[in-house]
């Protein structure tokens, strides 16, 4: 049996200790929260205990849940590595790129896991296409919400967009050669609104829209590859497949079409989309990569290289940016 400490028991903390709290094959040992408030509403709803500090906590512990703002990330996450503890760290992975490098050296040296909580990974609507071959040469992003205070205390790119920053790169077998970007700030201090081009050395191109001042939310990912689109609605939980037909291929509705090289049969097919719970999904992946010694769904270079991508994109935006130092 595992033993789970969570560090940040706010918004997102609280679901993390839900989804916790469904694994067996861990135990909740307690939390440590400098909000006396939130603390006191914690431990009468759950009955778990308030630890005085982290590093009591830490010891206590295997595996470490660090759900703070990100300038504070850093922190919990060498402390708890230091120790030998594993730890699940929310996304973005640090405040800097260098604070992520830095953890990426103390993985490596303490041979513990991290995985960064990049949710959307275990989007249902993208685990039902994970048998499909991916080969993009080009993607189309969408990701709107609505206008919500909480969380705006970094950009839309750290907020919403490197959620797809992570699965593109995740997707395309290729290095970024170039990157293009606007954005604008309209309700905060920093970028509310951007679009992005991402242009890869394999010739594959994605463009990624994120608002944080919509009307209405959409999330949702369009693939164009060598005989094949796949549209992915993250929101719905909806997945299609338009391709040309497979001979085996008969649970797909198809019809055929004429094109300058002849006759196409086009098939449309909608996956199984599993009823999984994303949150619990990453944290039951990431337990079993303890137990069986495997590479975690997201590691600690998963979430250095969508990091890097996301400040280079802040520079492109505004030339005067820099990299937040150390907090």
């Amino acid at each position: 049996m595992l033993k789970v400490g969570i560090i940040g028991t706010g918004h997102l903390g609280k679901f993390h200790l839900n989804n916790w709290l469904e694994i067996p094959e861990v135990s909740i040992v307690g939390f440590f929260d400098t909000n006396d408030k939130i603390a006191a509403e914690v431990v009468e709803k759950y009955g778990i205990t308030r630890f005085a500090n982290e590093d009591e906590l830490i010891e206590s512990c295997d595996i470490i849940d660090v759900v703070v703002p990100t300038n504070r990330h850093f922190y919990f996450c060498e402390k708890a590595i230091k120790k030998g503890k594993h730890v699940f760290v929310e996304k973005p992975f640090t405040h800097t790129v260098e604070e992520a490098k830095k953890l990426v050296k103390l993985v490596k040296e303490s041979n513990v896991k991290l995985q960064v909580g990049h949710v959307e990974r275990f989007n249902p609507a993208l685990l039902a296409i994970k048998e499909i071959e991916l080969k993009p040469m080009f993607i189309e992003v969408h990701r709107l919400a609505q206008f919500n205070p909480r969380g705006t205390e970094v950009s839309v790119i750290l907020d919403l967009m490197i959620h797809d920053i992570d699965i593109v790169l995740s997707i395309v077998n290729s290095e970024v050669k170039t990157i293009s970007a606007s954005g604008v700030a309209v309700m905060t201090e920093t970028p509310d609104i951007a679009n992005v081009r991402l242009e890869f050395n394999n010739g594959c191109v994605a463009n990624l829209t994120s608002s944080r001042i919509s009307m209405k939310k959409m999330r949702k990912m369009r693939l164009f590859q060598k005989d094949a689109y796949i549209g992915i609605d993250f929101l719905e939980k909806k997945t299609e497949i338009i391709k040309l037909k497979d001979a085996d291929d008969a649970k797909a509705f198809s019809f055929d079409i004429e094109t300058p090289s002849g006759t196409k049969t086009i098939s449309i097919s909608n996956p199984v989309v599993p009823a999984t719970n994303a949150i619990k999904e990453e944290f039951v992946h990431f337990v079993n990569a303890i137990k069986n010694k495997k590479r975690t769904v997201v590691n600690e270079i998963d979430g250095l290289r969508a990091l890097e991508v996301a400040h280079f994109i802040l520079q492109k935006i505004n030339p005067s940016y820099s990299t937040p130092e150390h907090a």
